[in-house]
């Protein structure tokens, strides 16, 4: 295993090209196997889109990107993403670029719209300041594909094009880290129960994904919420040992998950040209932290950088030391402590 990449990232990274295999329906070996590559999410495959925003949720200087060939770029890693790999593995010879510097030709191989702190709610993650939430990228796409059609010369030619890319969607995280349960912030917990909750994002995220659909998305995969109660942020503030998992936190994430499957096999079984794809995130974080010497880690609670207990209750902080790369063996790797953000 490279051990530049967060672990989380690396194993979801090769689940989900399995599954992205699955989508290339062809069945033709290319290099690359698909024409383009659209990424939306959050700071766990932001590569550089929050670099101008008025932010906290920004990697843009040490020790992020430690581990990276370019070094800091805006990626909350010490090295690669999930996306980064999942690239690579697909035959892309270069990464797909952030929305905000993809311009020209270079969007004919896909964007990256990630913004760290997104939710699928707009007003996810506003007391960290700027992000682009689901919505806003959402809009960037579209924006995109207006370029497209002038690229490739028509509608019906673009949507052709669309239609063999891939679509990687990972949204919800911050919507509970950076919203439900952070009361002192938002009034979402005292308005919903964790199952109306839930219910309420999946209605929201539901709109959203149809918008993705219409404007000419048929292969997508969309990743569940990990177990975000076992994030050092998390354990830095909940956990009573900093090893137990705040059990409300994965409770609630896995009746989101749940209703994100269901989701997945209506949206199946309504557009029957378009392919989407469940990845269990929880199911593999919960793989890890369970057996994580198999997968060569030692540290299962704890970040390799960030201030305070569990390296969890302030994020890495500019030029801050992170855990000497001989060591850099935690399963939650250099993702940032919030987990989602």
């Amino acid at each position: 295993m490279e051990g530049e990449m967060s672990s989380r990232g690396w194993v979801l990274g090769l689940m989900s090209v399995l599954l992205l295999a699955m989508l290339n329906s062809d069945g033709v070996s290319a290099d690359p196997q698909v024409p383009c590559y659209f990424i939306f999410g959050d700071s766990l495959v932001d590569n550089g889109n929050n670099n101008q925003l008025n932010s906290l949720a920004r990697a843009n200087y040490l020790p992020y990107g430690i581990d990276f060939a370019d070094g800091p770029t805006g990626r909350f890693s010490n090295g690669k993403t999930t996306v980064d790999v999942i690239g690579e593995l697909l035959g892309f010879d270069d990464y797909i670029p952030p929305y905000v510097t993809a311009s020209g030709d270079a969007i004919l191989r896909g964007v990256n719209y990630a913004s760290a702190a997104a939710g699928i709610r707009p007003e996810t993650g506003q007391q960290l300041g700027g992000r682009i939430s689901f919505g806003g990228q959402l809009q960037n796409y579209q924006n995109t594909v207006s370029q497209l059609v002038n690229i490739l010369g028509d509608e019906d030619t673009a949507a052709n094009y669309l239609s063999k890319c891939i679509y990687s969607v990972g949204l919800g995280s911050n919507d509970y880290l950076n919203n439900y349960f952070m009361p002192q912030y938002y009034s979402s917990s005292s308005q919903f129960t964790p199952d109306q909750y839930a219910d309420v994002l999946i209605q929201q995220y539901s709109q959203q994904l149809r918008t993705l659909y219409n404007y000419g998305a048929r292969k997508v995969v969309l990743i569940g919420v990990g177990q975000i109660g076992c994030s050092p942020n998390e354990l830095a503030q909940g956990s009573a040992d900093g090893t137990t998992c705040v059990e409300k936190i994965n409770v609630a994430c896995q009746i989101y998950n749940n209703k994100l499957k269901s989701l997945v096999d209506q949206f199946n079984n309504n557009f029957t040209d378009a392919r989407f794809i469940y990845v269990d995130a929880y199911g593999i974080f919960q793989d890890l932290i369970s057996r994580p010497t198999s997968f060569g880690f030692s540290v299962t609670n704890a970040g390799c950088c960030g201030v305070g207990r569990n390296n969890g209750q302030i994020t890495c902080l500019p030029l801050s030391d992170p855990v000497p790369k001989p060591k850099r063996v935690s399963v939650l790797g250099c993702v940032p402590p919030v987990g989602g953000r």
